[in-house]
């Protein structure tokens, strides 16, 4: 089946906008990274209302600031973050499914509630493919972050449904909720019991060095636990520094790691950890395996 191709043209943009599915698997052993979507929760909304396959790309934004152009008729659809946003100059109350016609211009502004922001394209961004995923990892991929001027192709529609932005309403109010659940993580128990019951009742705050590749948290915690080999690692993990820092690995991370491994965060709390802001408080709750 031949399609038409149209492209979105990046007129502006902040540090933090990729393209991201759902990640590639299998080639850890290689040393490279998952990638894939941040906040799963979000991107898989995106992709559910835009009728697209789970795994379709979307633009990923970390940062406020961004401006593109449609140079063809689409449907897009925002998930995740609260925020401020424009098309054509008019502000959208309720942003969600949007129709696009040619030389549509989309304003994303200040992120209210949540730090992560996707914009979804029926039937995905149709960016390179490289080992089975078009994430955007550099080294990988040709591109490592969008740039000024930068074209992304996607699929025309020549026929948009009739719609309006108001007859889905999208929830953020789990954006705010505090308690990361995380499992004990392999190195849990050599922990003594004093920095374990520190790192169940205390609260810990999100810090400026936040990124794809990992979060680090503010507070300290005591660390006893001697050297460790190089193990595996995986996003979600929590490491404990040898000076206390608490990292919690993201999607970009690097596959193994010498830090002991305290926690394994959840799927839903990697995609809560990832809307958290810096100088934003979380509190970790264990699950029992």
């Amino acid at each position: 089946m031949i399609r038409d191709i149209g492209y979105m043209k990046i007129l502006k943009t902040g540090p933090g906008t990729s393209i991201q599915d759902l990640g590639r698997v299998g080639f850890a052993q290689f040393g490279v990274p998952s990638s894939g979507t941040l906040d799963l929760r979000s991107f898989a909304w995106v992709n559910h209302l835009l009728q697209n396959e789970e795994s379709d790309a979307a633009l990923e934004i970390c940062q406020p600031g961004l401006n593109v152009k449609f140079d063809a008729p689409t449907l897009i659809c925002l998930g995740g973050a609260k925020v401020a946003v424009k098309l054509n100059g008019n502000v959208l109350s309720n942003p969600s499914l949007l129709p696009i016609q040619a030389n549509d211009l989309l304003e994303i502004g200040s992120m209210e509630i949540g730090a992560v922001l996707y914009l979804g394209i029926k039937n995905g961004f149709q960016a390179e493919k490289m080992m089975n995923s078009r994430s955007w990892f550099e080294g990988i991929t040709k591109s490592g972050s969008a740039k000024k001027e930068q074209s992304i192709p996607y699929f025309t529609i020549q026929e948009i449904p009739k719609m309006t932005a108001s007859k889905v309403k999208l929830d953020t109010s789990w954006l705010q909720e505090k308690i990361i659940a995380a499992y004990p993580g392999p190195e849990w128990n050599l922990l003594d019991k004093d920095s374990q019951e520190k790192l169940e009742s205390s609260e810990f705050t999100i810090s400026d060095l936040k990124n794809r590749m990992a979060i680090q948290l503010t507070e300290l915690l005591p660390n006893n636990i001697p050297e460790m080999a190089t193990s595996a690692a995986f996003p979600g993990t929590v490491q404990l520094t040898s000076g206390g820092r608490l990292l919690v690995l993201m999607m970009d991370a690097q596959v193994t790691g010498g830090y002991p491994r305290i926690l394994q965060l959840t799927e839903h709390s990697i995609s809560l950890i990832a809307q958290k802001k810096p100088q934003e408080k979380i509190i970790f709750k264990l699950k029992k395996l």
